[in-house]
């Protein structure tokens, strides 16, 4: 386990990390050089990201910020804050307890406006009515600038521009000490609206249709000589012709990435998939056909705009539905999906795609019992593959219709493709594998196949046997939760290997002549056993699958030919000191699963009744008790995974499908009918 463990996450991670057919392909980056013309290798039409994004900022950039309308508020303020100043210096003025040099003294102190000396001495000096006008027109002249926008950026224009609306009926000197005191309380009114710029520039960029680049067939990408520019590289990039450099970084959270996948897998079949996780061979063919499709996705994906959405996610969980059980589909599925969001670059649409169609289609499935069983569950991908894609394109930004038609039409190609697929994986990993598909049985369970029609014209008796006992093991299976088919089918050849000598075998023979009466009971015995390896053989010749096989040595377990190893003992004196009873013993082994320990029972039942011939129930029901007992007894049943729950339902079924079969007949009495030979001369 740890190897397959190693291997499969050096695999993935080996896939997931280094490019794939990398023919024709060029290691550029952007400001390479080119060493020769690379030409497109065919037309293609391509959305291009960074001519989309390119126009997308010069639209944005084309929206100029925008500012709140004037603040009022802040007009009435500085207005406010003028008239303050305007109130001190005319207190100062008019104060006669201050001498001229306090008076400017208390003029210049003034923080808010910058007066010069020379109009600090100025405005002492002024007559009331002279400074009366200054202070009316100071404010005439604040109140209309601050009626306009004033912004931090424009604060200095505005003020260069106050001395040209002072009144020309002021003189130079009074229209200058108006102009510094109404420059001190300019301030910005309208500020940025930041919520309604970025909402104007997102909706200039949304209204951008993606830009789109066309190449014709043979058309130069990159001179020889010129430099790559980014333009260069994500036509590369579309076309496949750019080979990425190895990036230490991504190869090793590859690495990481693929081993947190094998450590989850591998936890999960360890957990809940014992059955599995203790055959090296499935645990070998789930690690193959994981990699399998991985690497197709690499091959179909990178790069690519449709061809994505052909890539048949939903077979792989198709086959493992049907080879493993859908709970294993089910969780492969999802780690399917995650991988192809990796392939794709983080696409959260794709990794949605292949993860519900490859879930649908695990739970739609479950065992296939008729090979439309594939085709409805293709039906279904097909539908949720339609659902998903409309579901994603109707949340886009941009419509296109011709796109959004293309996806439709693929998602809806996918699902037959998946289901085709995993009907051909399923013949070829059946040979390949050796593993036993519902297919196969089904196939196995025709009366035409070749080694069932040897067993019906060269051992007529042991068929009907086998088709009693197949009918006997199928009704109980399903009350056990065995699998009812492939007990049918390994019913049908648990007896093939009494086709090498007929006459051997009681069911065959004419009534009256046994031909063991004339043999030694050890040389009955090793014929009787015999068939066993007989039946191997013809098994492997006709290529039954192991599961199938597996019916032939272990329906007789390790018991002895009773009836002949008593016969021993008793031409031995009755003393079972002088037989070697391993000449009567069967070579094993003891049945392994429900279905073969299933059929031991089902084959010892319907011989020893057949043999008995019960005239009652309960008679039929003591003999099925007897041999379920004797089985017990003789610890035949140890390996295999039957309770004791499981055997009550046996013998519950045995007896019920048995007294349909053996049931007891009514004896006619004779008439003058029955004992006239009929001659055709008129009898009623």
């Amino acid at each position: 386990m740890w190897l397959i463990g190693i291997v499969f996450t050096l695999a993935v991670a080996g896939v997931l990390a280094f490019p794939i057919l990398t023919g024709g392909q060029l290691a550029l980056e952007i400001g390479d050089v080119a060493t020769r013309d690379v030409r497109s290798p065919r037309r293609v039409t391509f959305i291009s990201d960074n001519l989309t994004e390119e126009a997308r900022k010069k639209a944005e950039a084309s929206i100029a910020p925008i500012y709140t309308p004037p603040d009022s508020h802040v007009a009435r303020q500085q207005i406010a804050r003028a008239r303050a100043v305007a109130d001190f210096i005319r207190a100062v003025r008019a104060d006669p307890y201050t001498s001229p040099a306090q008076k400017q003294a208390a003029l210049a102190a003034l923080e808010d406006v910058p007066f010069s000396s020379a109009q600090v001495e100025r405005i002492a000096s002024l007559r009331d009515e002279v400074w009366a006008k200054i202070e009316s027109e100071t404010l005439t002249v604040l109140d209309l600038t601050l009626r306009s926008d004033i912004r931090e950026a424009n604060i200095s224009q505005v003020r260069s521009r106050i001395p040209t609306m002072v009144s020309v009926d002021l003189t130079e000197e009074q229209a200058s000490i108006a102009s510094t005191l109404a420059q001190s309380f300019i301030a910005a009114n309208s500020f940025l609206d930041e919520e309604a710029t970025a909402a104007a520039r997102a909706k200039a960029r949304q209204s951008v249709e993606p830009v789109t680049r066309s190449y014709e067939a043979g058309q130069v990408i990159v001179r020889e000589g010129e430099s790559v520019t980014a333009l260069d590289l994500e036509a590369l990039d579309h076309l496949g012709l750019h080979q990425p450099k190895t990036d230490w970084g991504d190869l090793t959270g590859t690495v990481l990435l693929a081993v947190v996948i094998t450590l989850l897998l591998g936890l999960y079949l360890w957990r809940f998939e014992p059955t599995i996780w203790n055959r090296t061979r499935h645990m070998t063919l789930l690690a193959a056909l994981i990699w399998l499709f991985v690497l197709t996705a690499k091959i179909m994906i990178p790069g690519r705009t449709v061809l994505p959405y052909l890539f048949p996610a939903a077979a792989l969980p198709m086959l493992l539905a049907v080879l493993e059980g859908q709970n294993l589909a089910v969780v492969v599925a999802a780690i399917q999906g995650g991988l192809i969001g990796v392939l794709s670059g983080g696409s959260f649409d794709l990794a949605v795609f292949a993860t519900s169609s490859g879930m649908v289609a695990a739970m739609t499935l479950g065992r296939v019992e008729r090979l439309s069983a594939f085709f409805r569950a293709g039906l279904y991908v097909m539908i949720v593959n339609i659902v998903v894609v409309l579901g994603f394109q109707l949340r886009a930004s941009t419509s296109d219709t011709v796109g959004t038609l293309t996806l439709l039409a693929a998602g809806a190609v996918n699902g037959g493709l998946a289901a085709s697929l995993s009907i051909g994986g399923l013949f070829l990993i059946g040979n390949l594998f050796d593993v036993t598909t519902t297919l196969q049985l089904w196939e196995l369970a025709r009366p035409t196949h070749p080694l069932l029609q040897l067993l019906l014209m060269k051992t007529p008796g042991t068929y009907h046997h086998t088709l009693m006992v197949a009918n006997l093991a199928e009704q109980a299976a399903g009350r056990i939760g065995a699998d009812p088919l492939l007990v049918r089918v390994g019913a049908f050849y648990h007896d093939v290997g009494k086709t090498a000598r007929p006459y051997m075998f009681v069911e065959n023979q004419v009534e009256g002549s046994n031909v063991h009466e004339k043999l030694d009971p050890r040389t009955s015995a090793e014929i009787i056993v015999r068939h066993v390896a007989d039946g191997l053989e013809l098994a492997r010749r006709y290529r039954l699958p192991s599961r199938i096989r597996a019916f032939i040595p272990e329906h007789h377990g390790t018991m002895r030919t009773g009836f002949l190893y008593h016969k021993a003992v008793q031409q031995a004196g009755g003393d079972e000191s002088k037989v070697d009873d391993r000449p009567f013993r069967y070579p094993g082994p003891k049945p392994q699963s429900k279905e073969t320990a299933l059929l031991m029972l089902a084959d010892g039942c319907e011989a020893a009744v057949r043999a008995k011939g019960p005239s009652s129930v309960e008679q039929l029901s003591e003999i099925v008790r007897k041999v379920v007992a004797d089985r017990i007894a003789c610890n035949q049943l140890s390996d295999s995974p039957l309770t004791l729950h499981d055997l009550d339902l046996i013998r519950e079924s045995f007896t019920l499908t048995l007294q349909g079969v053996f049931h007891p007949r009514i004896q006619y009495p004779e008439t003058t009918e029955t004992k006239t030979p009929n001659t055709g001369e008129g009898n009623p």
